[in-house]
């Protein structure tokens, strides 16, 4: 099986991976500041539970076969752009609706709604895919048992510590979102700025390659 000494390199490359900027730091952050902890945390947890769904597509050779085709490539980035918009618009719309005013009067959304958010966000972002497609065989020996079962090992040990980073990121997101918007003014802009940070992950998403 996997030695200790690539597991160990891989386990620090993923961390530096997933804290290094990126969509999903991005949406989880903007989701935890404007929304509050409960939702940065939701959010942050459907991102990593995409990442178990991305494990499995790439252990078993499906990611490479369905991205292999440019028009299915398109249709899965501009699926998930729009998606991407519609939270963005989603966020404008009810700009400063969830002030902490009103998540102490019990008008939050469910933890759930997050994280189904955070999920379909990540799971239907073909870059996402391609990430894994690539990065998870550079730590495959075949020469130390069955690829796939390296690479199902791999997969799930790269989402687990997705759990931990993505879930600590929109705690600390959250805790600073529930000062701020003890301020339903500054509440309003908060959403506005999600928003925006969404719309512009669509767009990013729709003009990939």
């Amino acid at each position: 099986m996997i030695s200790p000494e690539i597991l160990l390199a891989f386990l620090a490359a993923s961390a530096l991976v997933t804290i290094a900027p990126g969509p999903d730091n991005l949406m989880v952050l903007s989701v935890g500041i404007s929304r509050g902890r409960a939702a940065g945390i939701g959010f942050g947890l459907g991102c990593a539970l995409g990442c178990f769904t991305h494990t499995l597509w790439a252990t078993l050779g499906i990611g490479a076969v369905v991205l292999a085709s440019e028009a299915t490539f398109t249709t899965l980035k501009m699926a998930g752009a729009a998606y991407l918009v519609y939270i963005g618009l989603m966020a404008w719309r009810h700009a400063g609706k969830m002030a902490l005013v009103q998540i102490d009067a019990g008008a939050a959304e469910p933890i759930g709604v997050h994280l189904r958010r955070g999920f379909i966000a990540n799971v239907i972002n073909p870059k996402v895919a391609l990430f894994f497609i690539a990065f998870l065989p550079q730590f495959v020996d075949p020469a130390r048992g069955a690829v796939w079962l390296q690479m199902l090992l791999l997969g799930v040990l790269f989402a687990a510590q997705t759990v931990v980073i993505f879930g600590s990121l929109g705690w600390f997101a959250g805790s600073i979102g529930t000062r701020l918007q003890r301020q339903p003014r500054l509440a309003v802009w908060l959403d506005r700025c999600a928003a925006a940070i969404f719309i512009g992950l669509a767009l990013h998403l729709a003009t990939a390659r």
